[in-house]
């Protein structure tokens, strides 16, 4: 016996997607180009994604611990907003949520280990809030892990009934160069499931402490807020998936009309995130931006409709990840079908663009061409990652250089100071 859900507070989707919502899967697409059509001219930004003061594109990069000393250290925060301010840069995507801990003291999930040894009391998003703050930057902070945990995580053992499972029972992935068969549970991944409301709970809870703790400007969701295509054969989705049409799941995970129910689900989060943090988030919007790859992909893979969710305005801010390491390759996704759309949508559509991360970090001539390709679409851009710019990870040309043209690349392109 499945317990019902709680009601959810609806938000309206607007720009006339619920059309889509009604229709069959295949036809969504259709309908989508035929709004992009029919959608007046962009509306202001402050309607939905508003943007840093002065500026008319985002120019951001993401933030993270791992593998980077910047999380532990308050100079170092320091020091890092400041160069980025002194480059152009306008807005920050720290991580505030991965591999199953916080870098907060949280009601909902325990602190990082790591910064729970070296400093209980440095607070880092709050502190590079203010730090940006200071020199009117906006801070996002990014939730990477979005729904998915590690095996070994405390909410998963005590909360089995949560996790979203195969047809086979099986519910673990190999992400990131783990092995299923060799690599320990820690490294292994699960994903909790966007339809119970506990999950629900915990999910807004973590985000909602974050935006009323430290008064950021929004919230970012990445390709892990999702909903793996093979899953869903878990008693509770099982449950709640008979009581809502009357049928079993069918086997085929790719079946279009069991595909079109579980987004839904993970629709109805979105727009109960949505819903909360218009009672939290202050007088202004917060801003929740969205960073999942190619559409398609996207769909077919993870079931995030990211078309639907920027035509109905649960989503303010879209970056499409773009890490083709080639220029032609880079150019080519650029103009994928749903990112032309997205142009014409009326909010802001930035490029995620790798500026180094381990053994892969483009010298800089690469980078400017794929920043222009970019900007000549309309696009602003956000980085991965922060050590790729000029930290541990700036390649052969050192941090100096790369420093200075990006500082002259900003200037040249998106004409920030």
């Amino acid at each position: 016996m499945v317990a019902s859900p709680p009601p959810v507070q609806r938000v309206p989707l607007k720009r006339f997607a619920h059309l889509k919502r009604r229709l069959p899967v295949p036809l969504t697409v259709l309908v989508t180009a035929l709004l992009a059509l029919t959608v007046g001219a962009p509306r202001p930004a402050d309607a939905q994604g508003r943007l840093p003061k002065g500026f008319e594109r985002r120019i951001g990069v993401w933030l993270t611990n791992s593998p980077s000393p910047l999380y532990y250290d308050a100079k170092r925060i320091e020091t890092a907003v400041a160069q980025l301010d002194a480059a152009g840069f306008n807005t920050l995507y720290p991580n505030v949520w991965s591999r199953g801990a916080t870098f907060h003291r949280s009601r909902w999930a325990p602190l990082e280990p790591a910064l729970a040894r070296s400093n209980l009391g440095l607070d880092p998003i709050c502190r590079f809030t203010k730090a940006a703050h200071r020199r009117g930057m906006q801070v996002i902070p990014w939730f990477e892990y979005g729904l998915m945990e590690p095996g070994d995580a405390e909410v998963v053992q005590k909360n089995p009934e949560w996790v979203l499972r195969r047809a086979d029972g099986s519910a673990l992935y190999a992400m990131h160069g783990a092995n299923l068969k060799t690599s320990p549970l820690k490294d292994l991944r699960v994903w909790l499931n966007p339809a119970h409301p506990g999950v629900r709970a915990r999910f807004i809870g973590l985000i909602s402490e974050i935006v009323q703790r430290c008064g950021v400007d929004g919230i970012q969701l990445d390709d892990h807020f999702a909903w793996p295509v093979e899953l869903g054969y878990d008693p509770y989705t099982r449950a709640l998936y008979l009581a809502d049409t009357g049928r079993e799941p069918p086997a085929n995970f790719n079946d279009r009309y069991w595909m079109k129910w579980r987004r839904q689900q993970l629709t109805g989060l979105l727009r109960e995130l949505r819903g909360t943090l218009r009672e939290v988030g202050g007088p202004r919007r917060t801003v929740i931006s969205l960073s999942p790859g190619p559409f398609r992909f996207a769909y077919n893979h993870w079931l995030q409709d990211w078309e639907l969710w920027a035509l109905g305005e649960l989503v303010d801010d879209l970056i499409v990840q773009n890490y083709a390491y080639s220029v032609k390759g880079f150019e080519r996704d650029l103009d994928q079908p749903a990112l032309v759309k997205a142009r014409r949508w009326g909010m802001p559509v930035e490029i995620g663009i790798l500026s180094g991360f381990g053994g892969r970090t483009p010298d800089m001539a690469t980078l400017a061409q794929k920043v222009r390709l970019s900007a000549a679409r309309g696009h602003g851009v956000i980085f991965f990652y922060w050590e790729g710019l000029w930290g541990q990870h700036a390649g052969p040309e050192g941090a100096a250089f790369r420093q200075a043209a990006f500082r002259r690349l900003n200037k040249e392109v998106f004409g920030s100071r």
